[in-house]
């Protein structure tokens, strides 16, 4: 009874403490905000030209994609874009870290603004931690204008926020865009962060990105204003404090990161020096050429008010079908619920070959995320539905990098050639899947939960038989080589198979866990979370 009392009372404290906070940090009003769209009639840019020019005698509804796999060189795309910019450049991101890459990709907007290119930014307020002061200097530019995607307006501590109004504030924009001057755009699962560019020597992420152009990039940019103009995406001068007055000037005159930085220099001379750099500024750049539909969730989702025809895992659904032959998933991220396995089981069962990509233990950064994932790998061995796993750093003498295993993705620079894995990361980030050998999704959509109900997505149905079977083949070449195979024993156990040089090992419990971490797994894996993975 005393227990009851001492629940009760908490939960009364915590939820007059979120009235109070939400009554003393009220939203602001949203409007008046000042209207704005992409900008069109581009074509004379030297973006512009150049693009004709490499589609020139191509079909005019095709679009070209180029697989950015390697994180130097996802990273040069993006800058390489912002230089190119002459008239706009409109970026939506989910998380812009504060670090060497952050910094220079921000010195890149600053740049772009400085030439008289309007830059319009739309980022998620749960993941620019650190970037206040920076975020309302760069607002003040004449030509910067920034927006913050359903943002706290109690600044430190935030989390304290979620007492205030959990239900928005659990809501994210997870999508991932670049656009610039209307012609050429990147989309996919990578954020803003040393982590996916190769830019430090641990904790990196294996993720995966397009480089595209052609009648595509119309649908990314007017995607890009759905969300700009949509009710979650409030003026930064409307939840920040205005930086002083002399705040941008300050900005401007100070040296760059990388005259301060011989990290940052080595950084970049290194990027600098991929072919695939050299590729893209001489305009021969390969490019595959298919039928690319955009997909996304209506903005309205950030608010709970998303129609089900609007949202992204609905439009999949219209646009892909229900696999034939074979489905090939790539997710760092993978909760599939048991609505999931069944889904997935009724696929096996009508002969599919189901595959799936995710994180093991030891190379997930969301272990409560593993959790969710774990108590489902029986029900999928048993519904004939095959596991890999990626394995996490290999420190053991002797063992062979990843970059032996799989390659560096620094070579050729072709978008389709040999393997779709290509990265020394730990931690797997991407998100792709790839069907019946015939049509590929990249984008920023997790098989979970969160990515199907609560946060914003959006990605790329890409009709190209050789990116699907490209993609596919990997569950064959690539993805054995890094990854654990889980399999059920003769008694129904969990085994999870390693590949080695020597041989096979296999390990009959979870490699890279404890006794205690094996435990926690399995008592939080039972919590009734599940809908907030």
């Amino acid at each position: 009874m005393l227990a009851l009392q001492l629940v009760t009372g908490l939960l009364f404290l915590l939820l007059a403490a979120g009235v109070t906070i939400r009554l003393l940090n009220p939203l602001p009003p949203l409007e008046p905000r000042t209207p704005s769209t992409h900008l069109v009639a581009t074509g004379d840019t030297p973006l512009g030209r150049g693009i004709a020019a490499t589609r020139t005698g191509r079909p005019h509804d095709l679009s070209g994609v180029h697989m950015l796999m390697s994180g130097r060189e996802a990273f040069a795309s993006r800058i390489l874009l912002a230089r190119a910019a002459v008239r706009s450049l409109d970026v939506q991101y989910y998380i812009w870290h504060n670090d060497l890459s952050g910094t220079l990709l921000l010195e890149a907007m600053h740049e772009a603004a400085d030439r008289g290119v309007r830059v319009r930014m739309l980022l998620d307020d749960n993941g620019v931690a650190g970037l206040d002061p920076v975020l309302a200097a760069l607002d003040q530019h004449p030509n910067i204008e920034i927006r913050l995607f359903n943002p706290f307006v109690l600044r430190r501590p935030r989390m304290l926020g979620y007492l205030a109004d959990f239900p928005r504030l659990n809501r994210r924009m997870h999508n991932k865009s670049v656009v610039a001057d209307g012609q050429a755009a990147i989309i996919g699962g990578r954020n803003i962060g040393d982590e996916y560019f190769d830019a430090r020597d641990a904790g990196l992420f294996f993720d995966l990105d397009v480089l595209a152009i052609g009648p595509v990039v119309d649908e990314v940019a007017r995607d890009f204003d759905r969300y700009w103009g949509s009710q979650s995406a409030y003026p930064v001068h409307k939840i920040l404090p205005p930086a002083p007055a002399e705040a941008l000037a300050a900005l401007h005159r100070s040296a760059s990161l990388v005259e301060r930085d011989p990290a940052a220099r080595d950084y970049v001379e290194a990027v600098r020096a991929l072919p695939f750099v050299a590729q893209m500024v001489a305009g021969s750049l390969p490019f595959e050429w298919a039928v690319i539909r955009m997909v996304s969730d209506d903005p309205a989702k950030g608010i709970g008010k998303a129609a089900s025809d609007g949202l992204l895992a609905t439009a999949l659904y219209r646009v892909i079908g229900a696999p034939v032959r074979e489905l090939g998933l790539i997710s760092g991220y993978f909760v599939p619920t048991r609505a999931g396995v069944d889904a997935l089981a009724e696929l096996a069962g009508r002969g599919v070959d189901v595959a799936i990509f995710t994180n093991a233990f030891e190379a997930s950064d969301v272990w409560v995320v593993h959790a969710g994932y774990a108590e489902r790998r029986k029900a999928l061995l048993r519904a004939g539905i095959r596991l890999f796993e990626m394995r996490g750093p290999d420190r053991s003498e002797g063992a062979p990098s990843r970059r032996k295993l799989i390659g560096t993705g620094s070579g050729s620079g072709s978008s389709t050639g040999g393997h779709v894995l290509r990265s020394s990361a730990a931690t797997l980030h991407a998100k792709a899947f790839a069907v019946d050998g015939e049509r590929l999704f990249i984008g920023s959509f997790n098989f979970d939960p969160r990515s199907i109900h609560l946060n914003t997505e959006l990605g790329f149905v890409i009709e190209s038989p050789q990116l699907a079977t490209t993609m596919a083949n990997a569950f064959e070449l690539d993805i054995p080589a890094l990854a654990y195979e889980v399999v059920l024993s003769e008694n129904g156990r969990l085994n999870w198979r390693e590949r080695r040089p020597g041989g096979v090992i296999v390990h009959a419990t979870e490699p890279g866990t404890s006794l205690l971490q094996r435990w926690g797994i399995r008592i939080v894996s039972r919590l009734p979370i599940e809908w907030l993975l």
